[in-house]
């Protein structure tokens, strides 16, 4: 199976992560599934940004992000060249490591 490398991040996973994902599983659904709670507003639809990471190696393997996703990466907060939606990124046989940003744009958040 993949396994996706979590760069540490201050609440989510404070010393970082590896998880194995199951091929055809969304970033998000592996995360969420070994205890890594990424927020996902929209319940992984592609209808927000909460779920927005940085893909930091892999990135090349991975099908281009669509037009909807292109257009929520837009408002997302910190994009940059290397930005996805974890909720649209299908995992295949290949290894990831990604960083979840510090900040997320999400104005109905119950913990903010």
């Amino acid at each position: 199976m993949p396994k996706i490398v979590f760069l540490p991040h201050h609440e989510i996973c404070p010393e970082g992560a590896v998880v194995e994902a199951k091929p055809g599983e969304s970033i998000c659904d592996a995360a969420l599934r070994n205890g890594l709670d990424i927020e996902h507003a929209c319940e992984m639809s592609c209808a927000c940004t909460t779920c927005h990471v940085h893909v930091r190696e892999g990135f090349a393997d991975l099908p281009i992000a669509d037009e909807l996703e292109e257009d929520f990466l837009d408002k997302a907060w910190g994009v940059d060249p290397d930005s996805r939606l974890s909720c649209q990124v299908i995992m295949d046989d290949k290894d990831l490591v990604v960083e979840i940003p510090k900040y997320t744009i999400n104005m109905v958040s119950e913990r903010h």
